[in-house]
């Protein structure tokens, strides 16, 4: 090690071990020794020593029996009409180190010279050895506290290869340290690639294989030399090659592969050289240790928002969050119960329920490191765990979690088994208990919640959600096992019809309505008796005029209340209202209103539809062609008409979770509804005794303030203050960025104070120059204009026609979505809402693309493919 340095001792490890190392020789650093001559006096000044040495040694070419035993090595191993790489390596002095070394891979900062041929070998080793004492060099010593005067230099001359193709990989993600492999691959020679002299694409490797990349049009790169040109030369990219992946997603899990084989060998994280050459051999030119990721010291705490924003986008006061926590915290230990989880194992982990969620930056985040030693909990888990990490947006990431024993899942089924049996049952009485509720509370003949004292409105609240904390586990089982059947369902789709998830789309259609659908149905069935009445009709698409669109709609619906468009439409809005009225953009937020509070939102919600001259009837027939293709191309593609029953089975099953699943997000509306008139209700009467100085100052108390406050439970009684100091901070944080979907802070400290400095983690989106890609979920293709919206409080008019862009959605966003004639979000699943809403409107629709709002302008002409799930930038120019 100390004659020929880490590089070179590296690819000779490698070339015995039997990697695809092309063949090289060294030259020790005792030739550099006698070539340097006499060391430093002490008295010398070190920079001017050094650049006298510099210059002496470029002059000091090999002669003699040195130099004819180089040529004599290059004639053996390279070839005398070969060319090869000679290259420069700092070996370790006294203390150890050396370039390439595991403490400071890049120490020595040596050049090196490609494509040398016989003639010029002799002058390239002395310029190797000339540039152990080159100005950067010595700076970059000094600066690490070392002698630059006693850097010693091995030379290694190495064939080249006929690369068309080069990379750079690393075995960890150089940016967080995470377990994905990072490719940097570029046309030409690995120069481009280290000197950012080519355009480079980028390719992402999970533990998985999956394979992500970031593409870009490659216009430039680093070749041969031409003619009697010396050394490598910029050359454009040949236009067929600008587009393609330089690398294919086998070849990007080829070289992942080497480079996780040069990690196990050499037993710590890498970053490997090499070149592809034209019959596609992988050549392996150089390995380092990969420079440790900057990281803080000891355990960390993981956050991410990928699924929960679907819920609480954006900032979200304390009511709303505390709200919120208590839901997860109540609905997922009645899931644990059920699952048949031990009280002991409950007990023992009652500390991570609450803090299932947190409140970061006004933001609600998934504590992900509780999540899943909480979800751990249950052996079955296991078999769903893939697609869970992946609707986390944690698939294959630093948060990926390791696998139980196998024996422990299949100890397990006997017990789910006999959970699974009576799950019907169970779905059935949650759902009789909650309509009973509803019809107590909104019975049009029992007293309104309005007319209610605080104590009523308190014991209604509580013996409400003390319901919900042994009876809400049923819907988080219904998704559990609704996960379990779509794992199967697709796998059996894939093997018997060949058929990815764009089929499993269409197969879902069809089946009972369930209750989002039919609250959508409703407001459609309003809107065709609204566009009935020419008055009402022409109300409803008229201009705001000089009012407001708010304003506006307020006047239409008190027209259609006071009974002006006759008593049956004033009926229809009445008993619409009285039975959706919960629904609404951001319906579990509790700072947002709803019909409940606002009843003119019905005219906002049934306009879009009168606009479209949307029936009901055509609804269902989208429904019913949607259903009727998909089984169509089953037919085809599984011709076996005992597959085919095997498969209609079981997705008759998977059509009921899913069915159940948007009747228990209804229910789920209902519940964050009822709590929301409660609430408000009681903030009204703390403003009305002074307690608050407005009654939407109780948006900014927890549910146990406001309760407290009646209860004299509260500690401290300025709820006026406590109020507008977190007013104060709810209106920073909108002005603030989001915190990263997935990221990291350090653990035993205060998050608030850690949270600036939170570390991202996650791959980048997929994207093939203007092609994102993400995942089929309502087959159709579609041109249009994108509609990038980010605050959904535009009026639905606006998404007219539009392709709506966002970054995720919730059931409020139903008239924008209605409006829309084509849907793509960043995050989702097949089992999202809006992956389901898409699939009811029967419009195409996208989720999971990544990085969509961010990469396609607004106004941009684009085509979305809802069955490939890919969106096609046509023309990034919007309209004039």
């Amino acid at each position: 090690m100390g004659e020929i340095g880490h590089k070179f001792a590296r690819l000779e490890s490698l070339r015995a071990a039997g990697f695809p190392v092309p063949d090289f020789f060294c030259l020790p650093a005792s030739e550099f020794d006698r070539a340097l001559g006499d060391p430093r006096p002490p008295s010398a000044p070190v920079a001017d020593w050094c650049a006298s040495a510099a210059s002496e040694l470029a002059k000091a070419v090999p002669d003699g029996y040195l130099a004819a035993a180089l040529l004599a090595a290059f004639d053996e191993r390279i070839g005398a009409a070969g060319t090869a790489a000679v290259r420069a390596c700092v070996v370790p002095g006294g203390g150890g180190g050396g370039e390439d070394s595991g403490d400071d891979p890049f120490a020595g900062m040596s050049d090196s010279f490609l494509y040398v041929r016989r003639e010029g070998l002799l002058e390239a080793v002395a310029r190797c050895w000339a540039s152990a004492f080159k100005p950067e060099a010595v700076r970059y010593r000094l600066l690490k506290g070392v002698d630059p005067a006693g850097a010693r230099v091995a030379v290694g001359v190495q064939r080249m290869v006929p690369g068309t193709r080069s990379f750079v990989a690393f075995t960890r993600d150089p940016r967080d340290g995470t377990r994905h492999h990072v490719i940097a691959a570029a046309h030409g020679i690995g120069e481009g690639v280290v000197q950012e002299r080519a355009d480079v694409d980028h390719f992402f490797v999970d533990p998985a294989g999956r394979v992500a990349a970031e593409l870009v049009d490659k216009r430039r790169m680093v070749g041969p030399p031409a003619g009697g040109e010396a050394g490598p030369r910029a050359a454009d990219v040949p236009g067929a090659l600008r587009e393609p992946p330089v690398l294919t997603d086998a070849e990007a899990r080829r070289v992942a592969d080497l480079a996780a084989r040069v990690e196990e060998h050499f037993g710590r994280p890498q970053d490997i050289e090499g070149a592809i050459t034209p019959d596609g051999a992988v050549h392996l030119v150089q390995a380092r240790p990969l420079a440790p990721a900057v990281r803080d010291a000891g355990p960390r705490v993981h956050f991410g928002s990928h699924n929960i924003t679907e819920s609480f986008p954006g900032v979200s006061g304390a009511l709303t969050y505390s709200q919120a926590r208590m839901f997860y915290e109540l609905a997922f230990t009645d899931l644990y119960r059920r699952m048949g989880v031990p009280a002991r194992r409950l007990r023992a982990n009652a500390h991570r329920l609450p803090r299932m969620v947190g409140h970061l930056d006004g933001r609600v985040h998934y504590r992900l490191d509780d999540w899943q030693e909480l979800h751990g909990q249950l052996p079955v888990f296991d078999l769903v765990r893939d697609g869970w990490e992946e609707a986390m947006g944690i698939a294959g990431g630093p948060r990926a979690s390791r696998r139980g024993p196998r024996s422990r899942v299949a100890a397990a089924l006997p017990a789910v088994a006999w959970h699974a049996a009576g799950h019907r049952r169970a779905t059935a009485e949650f759902l009789r208990w909650w309509d009973g509720l509803m019809a107590e509370v909104h019975d049009p003949a029992a007293r309104p919640l309005a007319g209610r004292s605080p104590e009523e409105l308190i014991a209604l609240y509580r013996r409400m959600w003390a319901e919900v904390s042994v009876r809400w586990g049923v819907t988080l089982a219904n998704g559990l096992y609704g996960l379990l059947a779509m794992r199967a369902g697709t796998a059996l789709l894939r093997r018997w019809a060949g058929a990815g998830p764009e089929l499993l789309v269409g197969l879902l259609c069809g089946g009972r309505e369930n209750r989002s659908l039919a609250a959508a149905r409703a407001a459609i069935a309003l809107a065709e008796r609204a566009a009935a009445i020419p008055d009402l009709k022409a109300a409803l698409l008229a201009e705001p005029g000089d009012g407001t669109e708010e304003e506006h709609l307020a006047a239409v619906w008190d027209g259609i209340a006071a009974g002006r468009y006759g008593s049956p439409i004033a009926a229809s809005a009445r008993a619409y209202l009285r039975r959706y009225g919960d629904r609404a953009m951001h319906d579990l937020k509790l700072g947002e209103p709803t019909p409940r509070q606002r009843p003119w939102m019905v005219a906002g919600t049934i306009a879009p539809f009168v606009r479209r001259g949307a029936t009901v009837a055509g609804s269902r027939t989208d429904e019913a062609r949607a259903a009727a293709d998909a089984r169509r191309r089953l037919r085809a593609a599984c011709p076996n008409p005992a597959r085919r029953a095997v498969l209609h089975g079981l997705l008759s099953l998977l059509r009921w979770f899913v069915r159940t699943r948007e009747d228990t997000r209804f229910c789920r509306t209902q519940l964050f509804g009822l709590s929301r008139e409660v609430l408000w209700r009681l903030g009204a009467d703390l403003a009305a005794t002074g307690a608050l100085d407005d009654p939407a100052d109780v948006l900014d108390l927890t549910a146990e303030e406001v309760i407290g406050a009646f209860d004299g439970t509260l500690p401290g009684a300025d709820l006026r203050g406590l109020a507008r100091v977190r007013r104060a901070e709810r209106a920073r944080h909108r002005d603030v960025p989001p915190p990263p979907a997935l990221f990291s802070v350090p653990a035993g400290r205060p998050v608030a104070a850690v949270l600036p400095h939170a570390r991202p983690a996650g791959e980048p989106a997929r994207a093939d120059g203007d092609v994102l890609h993400g995942l089929g979920s309502s087959g159709g293709t579609v041109r249009g204009r994108a509609k990038v919206v980010l605050d959904p409080g535009i009026p639905p008019a606006g998404c007219a026609g539009r392709i709506l862009l966002a970054r995720e959605t919730d059931p409020g966003w139903l008239s924008l979505m209605i409006a829309a004639s084509g849907l793509v979000v960043e995050r989702g699943t097949l089992l999202s809402h809006t992956a389901v809403t898409g699939r009811l409107l029967g419009v195409p629709t996208a989720v999971a693309v990544g990085g969509a709002v961010d990469r396609i302008p607004d106004g941009a002409w684009i085509e979305l493919d809802g069955r490939a799930g890919t969106v096609r930038v046509l023309d990034r120019r919007a309209p004039h």
